[in-house]
């Protein structure tokens, strides 16, 4: 059989992670998160990490992985999942790969461009710049210096728009110049699958799992991680409206609120990124027969 890895994609509060560790027990194999966050040991909670008990179901790979003192980016992603995934094959013949960080997931499968260093000094200028001003700050810096580029960015994303000014200020070239569109070629077979619920269903979930995270001490995870509140980690949903919460801006019923808001949004554009590529096979999470013959019959 050729050694073939399965991913599994889809917003986030889809099921990813339970259907992952059945398909990974049907095929007596590990799985490798594509979370950016939830490798960090230090934020648990706020990253809806697998539990213990499907941890322990399965080996994962890429969960807990990291201190969020470490720099982690889809380059050394791409290296890690690459090692992951041969140490696997070496006893078993399928992987599994989960996750919602789209553009993780396309390094691994893809490749990805060396991008240039840049000097720690901009990267602390701009995230000021950004604590100052804003996202509207950001937006118009790209869209006036780089306007190629902000036409297709997610520019209601601060850590990419920062990425694509740092380079611009290291550089003087627009964060395109780098991105090459040669495919890395692998050895192995892969097979998307994006799964997803009607809306309704979704963000009932999303609106469950934000309250189940409120009560299980988000609060205080994000308290405990304030000294590395400029990790990009740590810019993301979850974190930032606490983080506002405890500065004293707003309440803590207004940051749950936002909370909800925008994990909403940011599963939106989830969906949009994987619908993109037109590779994956979409299911109902909750149909997981149909999954799995899919799954047998493709990894034949």
């Amino acid at each position: 059989m050729q050694k073939t890895v399965i991913i599994i994609a889809g917003p986030t509060a889809s099921g990813k992670t339970a259907l992952s560790v059945q398909i990974a027990q049907l095929f007596n194999t590990a799985v490798i998160s594509a979370d950016s966050r939830q490798c960090y040991r230090e934020i648990s909670i706020g990253t809806a990490k697998p539990s213990p008990e499907e941890l322990s179901a399965v080996p994962h790979y890429f969960i807990n992985s990291h201190s969020i003192r470490e720099e982690v980016n889809a380059g050394i992603y791409e290296k890690l999942a690459l090692q992951y995934t041969s140490e696997i094959f070496e006893k078993n013949d399928v992987a599994i790969m989960c996750g919602g960080t789209g553009l993780y997931i396309r390094a691994f499968v893809e490749g990805i461009d060396d991008m240039p260093a840049i000097a720690p000094g901009i990267r602390t200028h701009l995230n000021e710049q950004f604590a100052r001003h804003g996202l509207s700050w950001l937006q118009e810096q790209l869209q006036e210096r780089d306007p190629g580029f902000y036409a297709t960015a997610e520019t209601q994303n601060p850590q990419r728009l920062i990425r694509a000014l740092e380079v611009l200020d290291a550089t003087g070239q627009s964060i395109t110049t780098f991105r090459n569109a040669t495919r890395a070629q692998r050895d192995f077979r892969v097979i998307k699958i994006g799964i997803n619920l009607p809306k309704e269903q979704l963000h009932h979930n999303i609106h469950y799992r934000v309250d189940q995270m409120i009560q299980a001490g988000l609060v205080e995870e994000v308290r405990s991680v304030l000294p590395y509140r400029e990790h990009n980690a740590l810019r993301t949903v979850g974190y930032q409206e606490i983080f506002s919460f405890l500065d004293g801006y707003i309440s803590l019923d207004q940051a749950i609120d936002d909370i909800k808001t925008h994990t909403r949004q940011y599963a939106k554009r989830q969906l949009t990124w994987f619908r993109k590529d037109p590779a994956f096979q979409w299911f109902d999470p909750r149909d997981t027969a149909a999954i799995i013959t899919y799954v047998k019959q493709q990894a034949q």
